[in-house]
């Protein structure tokens, strides 16, 4: 009897998946405003570290995507950021998510949006690991042992001192890195229509 062939995930499932929540998240955005606006010291904290976990989203990706470029589901990568988590991708895309929650004020709006993403993430990453189990076997077996899914271990990290980038795929991630940096004129903009239009709100923290 033949075994069933496992296929690579289609990722427009996942690009699917994040944008219907993004649209089901977007009423929520809309119509609440940051319950940290007095003092205002407070939202300029949280509007500069989620800048900084967006561009460290961004920055990520690219660290990632020069280690995996043109690589992905041909071999184990456990290089750089492949050596802290199996997949720094979804890592840094959850990180750019928090850093839009905290751009936009608000730890409640923060916990929504970073924990879903995760989870659809952390799905994706289950799916795509049963097919690089019946691709390598005990091989991806023993790199899963050691190495963390998304949450990272920073103690493992490792890399050799040249690493060879593919600059079709990193041309490509250029688009993906130009979303993540749309987050930051989409949060000044709500901002702005918070201030600025007599729209109905609910403060959150």
């Amino acid at each position: 009897m033949a075994l069933t062939e496992v296929k690579p995930f289609d990722q427009r499932l996942r690009i699917a998946a994040l944008r219907l929540f993004f649209l089901a998240a977007l009423p929520l955005i809309v119509f609440t405003r940051s319950a940290w606006l007095e003092p205002e010291w407070l939202f300029d904290i949280l509007e500069v570290l989620g800048l900084t976990l967006i561009i460290a989203g961004v920055l990520g990706r690219f660290w990632a995507i020069l280690y995996i470029g043109g690589r992905k589901n041909a071999r184990i990568m456990q290089d750089g950021p492949y050596s802290i988590c199996r997949h720094p991708l979804y890592l840094f895309s959850t990180i750019g998510t928090v850093g839009f929650g905290l751009m936009l004020g608000s730890i409640v709006l923060t916990a929504v949006l970073g924990v879903v993403v995760f989870l659809i993430l952390s799905a994706t990453a289950a799916r795509e690991e049963a097919f690089l189990r019946s691709e390598f076997g005990a091989a991806y077996d023993d790199y899963a042992q050691r190495v963390p899914r998304i949450l990272p271990r920073l103690s493992g990290f490792s890399t050799p001192e040249e690493a060879i980038f593919n600059v079709a795929t990193l041309r490509r991630n250029l688009m993906d890195a130009l979303v993540f940096l749309s987050l930051i004129p989409i949060a000044e903009l709500m901002e702005f229509v918070h201030e600025s239009l007599s729209i109905p709100t609910l403060p959150i923290w």
